[in-house]
């Protein structure tokens, strides 16, 4: 039984004064109207109201009855155009998981024309290296996996980079540029312990031609530091620790300034894309839909090698 419902049926019965009048103001079946009555009665374990040939009547338990449904109705509608205007409205938190590197080198920098735009809207920004496993918990995941996954989510692409091969000037004034792949043996590498396909982190560092994305090569080198974080790995190479591996747009701002030096341009670790993930695509709130329209507009620009 529809309990809700037979709350609603009961109260028009009483004021539309019958069954049928109440049948046609719920445009119901008066069979079906009748039926969740006498539902509700049996399911109280009380008779509500005394039916006679000209008109209904309440009984005692009917009257207190009606009272406390009349509240709770009230309460329960007014529960639902709250809801409703929460999910029309740009206002309330945004709740929004992503990747240390992306947090910090592109979605922050990206925030004050969104705040600027929807001051209404809060955004609770979490921060996770792996965030696959949590997409359920969160309003929008953004995702960095390899071009071309399966990822059987629930998202929209946002762009796709090439990870390249980077260290400071000073490094390699210190150990040599390479000018090959096999020239990276013998230096520090700065990894991140990204997962193949199989979920193994591979030991040496692979890496595959640009203009031939199947001819690949796996060069034995020293892992001298390795973290979950891109900013550590970013630091360290600014800091001429090491080699490191990362994605090629927030290296531009550093191969710029020539803080960084791309190395081997013609190979790369693969390409990745990002994607906005969503929890579910049924009821989607606005301010969700308006976070992921902002998303479409930021400057995240794929950019070749």
């Amino acid at each position: 039984m529809d309990r809700l419902l037979s709350m609603r049926v009961f109260q028009r019965v009483i004021d539309e004064g019958g069954f049928a009048a109440a049948a046609r103001a719920l445009d119901m079946a008066p069979a079906g109207v009748t039926r969740l009555v006498t539902d509700l009665e049996q399911h109280l374990g009380t008779r509500l109201m005394q039916r006679t040939t000209r008109k209904l009547l309440l009984t005692e338990a009917g009257e207190a009855y009606l009272a406390r449904v009349r509240g709770i109705l009230v309460e329960v509608d007014d529960a639902e155009a709250m809801a409703a205007q929460s999910a029309s409205q740009l206002q309330g938190v945004l709740h929004v998981l992503a990747p240390p590197l992306f947090a910090n080198h592109f979605f922050a920098r990206q925030m004050q024309p969104w705040i600027e735009r929807y001051p209404t809207v809060a955004i609770d920004l979490q921060v996770d290296p792996f965030p696959m496993a949590r997409i359920e918990e969160f309003d929008v995941t953004f995702l960095s996996v390899n071009e071309g996954a399966d990822i059987n989510v629930v998202a929209r692409n946002i762009a796709t980079t090439p990870w390249i091969v980077c260290a400071s000037p000073q490094y390699l004034q210190r150990y040599g540029t390479p000018q090959q792949p096999s020239d990276l043996q013998g230096h520090q590498y700065l990894r991140f312990p990204w997962p193949d396909a199989a979920g193994r982190t591979p030991r040496g560092l692979r890496l595959s031609r640009v203009d031939a994305p199947d001819e690949h090569v796996e060069v034995p080198i020293r892992i001298a530091l390795q973290s979950t974080n891109y900013d550590v790995l970013f630091s360290a190479a600014l800091a001429h620790a090491g080699i490191a591996v990362v994605p090629r747009f927030p290296a531009e701002n550093y191969l710029g300034t020539g803080a960084l030096v791309h190395l081997l341009p013609d190979w790369i670790y693969g390409r990745f894309t990002v994607y906005a993930a969503l929890p579910t695509r049924k009821l989607i709130p606005a301010r969700t839909k308006a976070f992921l329209d902002f998303i479409g507009e930021m400057t995240f620009k794929p950019i070749d090698v």
